[in-house]
């Protein structure tokens, strides 16, 4: 048995999606990867989440690309990616003919792990991802999402991680996207899980609290095989606790993670700069980099609570911001507890929004929300109740299948509808996941490669004269 605590940097995925919107660039990777491939990792988390988005929205970059190229340089730690399971990197349900695809192209293009969540913790919406991570034999981890509700205690974890075991699942992390798992419960719950599971146990939190580093210790303590840590440049606030502080307090016990502390301090040393780059460049919020002890009271998620004031600014309401922190959890409640991470924290959201806003519950409706209601999304942890029902979706039948079952093979009608623009197998994805934002990428490169081949022919012209 070997003691040792193990850590995946999320600093190239969710330390830089937490604290400047995802917006890091490729070039901005790959010049300190080789070191950090030589630092002693579990793992490196690198894709998934919203950089799939980021890259073609913003960055004009190819995911794909991306992917690609750090693992040409990564040669010996594992990469790891973030997919919420029938959702992908999108933010609907796919068909199962498009789920298989992409997990097959993300491996086949470098990801060792892919840890899989669904927001309902609903794990038929898992399912689908989970058989094809096995059979294109990656890893395969299902993330519970860790929330706080009457329903939500240790004994709902720990059936829930029994069912993930009987899936077939490699390991299980423990999903704290919110930074409300407390030092002492997350011992209990890695104990439970330890016990009554054999599966490797990870710890993922955010910072936002200010109290994921003690909980960190505590999960070590009750056996936690791995924890996810940012190497601290890009650490703290929004992001995760810092990979150096963890790696020195555990030196010489029985965790010790073996890593090389100056090696981590010459990563940081390359941190440090583009940190202040991109705080110049106003893609960071220095308010990001605080604690905000709010969390542990209204257990809102730091990137909900920007939200909502951003939503109330534009409508001149900031003086409302109080009113509608006190209606999310009722609305969660009259919603069935759904834990309140992506998408179900922008939905609940938008919907105690529009509550406030309008002076009345739900006479104003989002259509996900009607379709969350409706069974689309899948099963909440409690069942809502009918007079909710009523008032958002009427007479409406509830599907209670896996809502994947009502959606038809997507995959050659979207290459159909793409062809003209095809490159690469991996384009049809892309274009799958955010239809607008891949067109518009490629329209982009045609025209870049288009001028590229046109100033090569004007150059070999003027060399070979006809």
């Amino acid at each position: 048995m070997n003691p040792k605590l193990k850590i995946t940097e999320t600093v190239f995925r969710d330390a830089h999606q937490s604290l400047m919107a995802t917006r890091m660039k490729t070039e901005d990777m790959l010049p300190i990867a080789e070191k950090m491939d030589e630092a002693g990792y579990h793992s490196l988390e690198v894709w998934g989440g919203a950089t799939f988005d980021s890259c073609l929205r913003f960055l004009n970059e190819d995911p794909w690309e991306r992917l690609r190229s750090i693992r040409k340089v990564v040669k010996k730690t594992k990469l790891q990616m973030l997919l919420r399971g029938q959702n992908l990197l999108g933010y609907k349900h796919y068909a199962d003919d498009v789920v298989n695809e992409f997990v097959k192209k993300a491996i086949y293009n470098g990801i060792d792990i892919i840890r899989i969540f669904d927001a309902l913790n609903d794990l038929r919406n898992i399912e689908a991802a989970l058989k094809a991570t096995k059979q294109e034999g990656g890893h395969a981890q299902v993330a519970i999402s860790y929330t706080i509700s009457p329903v939500h205690n240790i004994e709902y974890y720990l059936q829930k991680a029994k069912e993930i075991e009987s899936l077939g699942a490699d390991s299980i992390c423990i999903k704290d996207m919110s930074g409300i798992l407390t030092p002492y419960v997350a011992y209990d719950l890695v104990k439970q899980l330890k016990t009554n599971t054999k599966l490797m146990v990870q710890v993922h939190n955010h910072y936002s609290s200010g109290i994921a580093s003690m909980t960190y210790l505590k999960a070590i303590e009750a056996g936690a095989d791995v924890v996810d840590t940012a190497i601290s440049p890009l650490a703290l606030g929004t992001s995760q606790p810092p990979t150096e502080p963890l790696v020195a307090a555990l030196k010489g016990t029985p965790y010790d993670t073996g890593m090389n502390l100056e090696l981590l301090s010459e990563v940081a040393d390359y941190f440090k700069p583009l940190r202040d780059r991109y705080l110049n460049e106003g893609l960071i919020d220095p308010k990001v980099m605080g604690v905000d002890a709010n969390t542990l009271i209204y257990q809102v998620p730091g990137g909900m609570i920007s939200n909502l004031l951003s939503q109330l600014k534009q409508q001149n309401k900031v003086d409302q911001f109080e009113e509608v922190l006190a209606e999310v959890p009722k609305v969660r409640e009259e919603l069935g507890y759904p834990p309140l991470v992506t998408p179900m924290s922008q939905m609940v959201g938008t919907q105690a929004l529009f509550n406030v806003l309008t002076g009345e519950s739900y006479k104003m409706v989002p259509k996900e929300i009607k379709d969350y209601v409706a069974g689309l999304y899948g099963q909440p942890t409690v069942p809502i109740k009918d007079e909710i029902k009523q008032k958002i979706i009427g007479d409406k039948e509830v599907i209670t299948d896996r809502p994947a079952d009502f959606i038809s093979p997507q995959l050659e009608i979207l290459k159909n509808e793409m062809k003209e623009y095809l490159e690469q197998e991996e384009d049809v994805l892309s274009y799958a996941l955010f239809p607008q934002v891949a067109m518009n990428f490629f329209k982009q490169r045609w025209a870049e490669k288009y001028k590229i081949e046109s100033t090569l022919y004007n150059e070999e012209e003027k060399t070979h004269p006809v």
